[in-house]
């Protein structure tokens, strides 16, 4: 028999060649080709088969309604998903191993049963008895929840359309299998393919899909790069296994903003919506100690407070250390460069040590301010007022400047009780300091001045 054609893919972006390459030319990968069997087209089987052509649509003439959305029962979900689930769309859940994906899916699905609603629960690497116990664990007991323990994607095919459901969960989308893929499941072919066929479903029968992915040791979802971009809606699962919260946060959505985040708390009853973060994230605070400061950022369109940490202290070796966790490293390096050349400070011989207290990670301009103010607090060794907060982007002139939705932040550092905030003096305009101090800067040569006060 003659050899089927066999082409190399690469497991991490889904790059495709002819031959195997020990670099991958797309993501700069090493390794990361394997052998897989060429799966014909559906488009040249659908024109060879005569299918119905779609012809062109005026945009005038395509409705503008909204799409129906259904809420989860869970606020926090709604929120990251842009007001609740679309119906026909198709969502990526990623995340570490026993960060809490099939539990917070489970209890969705739960919650929507009890609500009478028809929810389709199609595992792959439980069986029915597991998934009993963790509902019980979970405490909210629906008997009117379908469950199916099958990994054939034709199968699933079928009972997909006899019982006709209005959500579907695949935990995983890596054990799928299609009969007709000669690979293994899990590889990029069958991830490749079996997302396809979901994809299918949810748009020709209106069925919201969610999908659950593994994550690489490098916290990305397993397979191939072409996975996020099939799916509407991709959502992470952030924060440490042994933390008592997680952070959803949403990366890509074609129905709503990628800022939002929604923040979880990990307990025997399962996932617990945690509807003020700030408060929550700010217990324990220290008071009186240097290097310690509270800042204000947005995430989508909600103000989150995060205490900024930072530790300074002589190094003893030739090249001193700097240790950034929940924020970039690169950003901490430039910040300490700009205060070493535009403040005069000598920080060569100190060892620097950032952190965001509670294990969270931003990336946000607007905590440029408070970590140069924790980094100044810690070298000279004096505390910061604990009733202020900071916020704002620094440059590398030392100029600070604005950042956007200010008037969030300060109507959010009012309502946790803080007296006093240090902001960049061009958003000062417009913001009304009615039971707050506001204290605009405009370069972070001021900011030293006025903490001195």
């Amino acid at each position: 028999m003659a050899k089927g054609k066999m082409v190399f893919y690469c497991q991490s972006c889904g790059y495709e060649s002819t031959k195997w390459m020990g670099q991958c030319p797309g993501c700069r990968e090493w390794n990361t080709f394997v052998e897989e069997p060429v799966i014909a087209s559906s488009s040249k089987q659908q024109k060879a088969s005569g299918g119905r052509r779609e012809e062109p649509t005026l945009l005038s003439q395509v409705s503008g309604e909204n799409s129906s959305r259904t809420s989860s029962g869970i606020r926090e979900f709604d929120r990251v998903l842009g007001g609740g689930i679309v119906s026909g769309s198709m969502v990526l859940v990623g995340g570490d191993p026993g960060i809490g994906k099939s539990t917070l899916l489970l209890q969705i699905c739960l919650l929507m049963a009890a609500e009478k609603r028809k929810v389709l629960y199609i595992s792959g690497e439980e069986s029915l008895q597991q998934i009993k116990l963790r509902a019980d664990r979970l405490e909210k007991s629906s008997g009117d929840l379908m469950m199916l323990c099958e990994t054939d994607l034709e199968r699933i095919q079928e009972v997909i359309e006899r019982t006709k459901p209005e959500m579907v969960i695949i935990d995983s989308i890596q054990t799928m299998c299609k009969g007709d893929v000669s690979s293994a499941p899990g590889s990029v072919t069958q991830v490749r393919e079996s997302t396809g066929a979901f994809m299918k479903i949810a748009k020709t029968m209106g069925v919201t899909v969610f999908i659950v992915g593994h994550v690489t040791k490098e916290g990305v979802v397993a397979g191939p790069r072409v996975l996020e971009h099939m799916v509407d809606t991709v959502l992470y699962f952030e924060g440490e296994r042994h933390a008592a919260y997680r952070i959803l946060r949403s990366v890509k959505n074609r129905f709503g903003s990628t800022n939002e985040i929604g923040v979880f708390e990990m307990g025997n009853g399962g996932l617990k919506e945690v509807l003020n973060p700030s408060q929550y994230l700010l217990d324990g605070r220290p008071e009186g100690a240097s290097g310690s400061v509270v800042a204000c950022l947005m995430e989508g369109t909600r103000p989150v407070m995060v205490e900024v940490q930072a530790l300074v202290c002589r190094t003893n070796f030739n090249m001193p250390r700097r240790t950034a966790a929940g924020m970039d490293y690169n950003r901490v390096n430039l910040l300490m460069a700009v205060i070493e050349k535009r403040m005069g400070l000598s920080l060569s011989n100190w060892d620097a040590y950032i952190n965001i207290a509670g294990g969270m990670k931003l990336n946000a301009p607007a905590l440029d301010l408070a970590v140069v103010t924790a980094i100044i607090s810690s070298y000279k060794d004096f505390p910061i007022d604990e009733n202020t907060v900071v916020f704002g982007e620094v440059g590398l002139s030392g100029e600070v400047r604005g950042v956007s939705m200010a008037v969030q932040c300060v109507q959010e550092a009012k309502k946790l009780g803080f007296s006093k905030c240090i902001l960049p003096k061009v958003n000062m305009s417009g913001l009304n300091s009615e039971g707050i101090e506001l204290i605009g800067v405009e370069s972070i040569k001021e900011l030293m001045n006025k903490l001195k006060k």
